[in-house]
């Protein structure tokens, strides 16, 4: 039966969606390449201008005749989409993403570039232990305020495909690579509230907006002589109150203050 629905609800699911350019990654490397990348990483990461959240759909048997005139399906296994995909824009100064997946690729064929253009050129591919990464390709899909996230963790990744990038005398556009990473299945943990920030954001401290009066007795507090006073060196910024903003002394004397313009109009 249809119920009335109150504002808010409407307001928390309708009005507040969640947009698609609030995410990051993560790409775990072998180690000949993590240390050929160093600190270009972060670079190459912040580079990353999309990316696909995976899906998955399960496998079904049909069971015909155990109902009379009824076919059933009853699900035996998940299946994962074979790759997902992330798009790198490409810098000018060293094209890094296709450097970097490009090395990735040729390490995992153990290619030897000095002798690539002969003739009779073969190569082997390395053990698979070798070149994937059981885990550390990640992506976070977060919004503005960092409340909520949901992280996706890949499980055995590398690259199966570098995309083909077009280049023309037209008007020019930002060159961007476009890369597919295999996997064998993905977790996805939530995280609601803020009890799991990305590791890239910092917490603010509570601080509550002074009145004018507190403002002015601390601006006055900072610029005016202190008298002799011998400020301690455990000073506490402003946080909640009750929470002493200084602490002085003078003639051994400890003299506290818990509000900005009772410092003011002592001084």
């Amino acid at each position: 039966m249809p119920s009335p629905k109150r504002i808010s609800q409407i307001k928390s699911s309708l009005l507040r969606p969640a947009l698609t350019s609030h995410f990051e990654v993560e790409i775990a490397f072998p180690s000949s390449i993590q240390s050929a990348l160093g600190v270009q990483k972060e670079t190459l990461l912040l580079s990353c201008s999309e990316a696909s959240l995976p899906g998955s759909r399960l496998a079904t048997s049909e069971i015909n005749d155990s109902r009379t005139g009824v076919t059933e399906r009853h699900a035996y296994r998940r299946l994962y989409d074979e790759s997902v995909d992330f798009t790198f824009y490409v810098d000018a100064k060293n094209y890094l993403a296709i450097n970097t997946f490009e090395t990735w690729i040729r390490y995992i064929m153990d290619e030897d570039v000095n002798d690539a253009m002969d003739k009779n050129y073969a190569y082997n591919s390395r053990y698979p232990d070798d070149y994937i990464m059981d885990q550390g390709l990640v992506v976070r899909k977060f919004e503005r305020d960092y409340e909520s996230q949901l992280t996706y963790n890949f499980v055995r990744s590398f690259p199966i495909s570098i995309s083909s990038m077009p280049v023309s005398y037209d008007t020019s556009s930002l060159l961007k690579c476009t890369v597919s990473m295999s996997y064998i299945r993905y977790l996805v943990k939530e995280s609601i509230g803020g009890s799991n920030q990305l590791s890239t954001t910092t917490s603010q401290p509570n601080i509550n907006t002074p009145s004018p009066d507190s403002q002015a007795g601390f601006n006055a507090a900072a610029f005016t002589d202190f008298r002799g006073l011998d400020l301690g060196t455990n000073e506490i910024p402003i946080t909640t109150g009750g929470v002493n903003l200084f602490t002085a002394q003078s003639s051994g004397q400890t003299i506290s203050f818990t509000d900005a313009a009772q410092l003011g109009s002592f001084l």
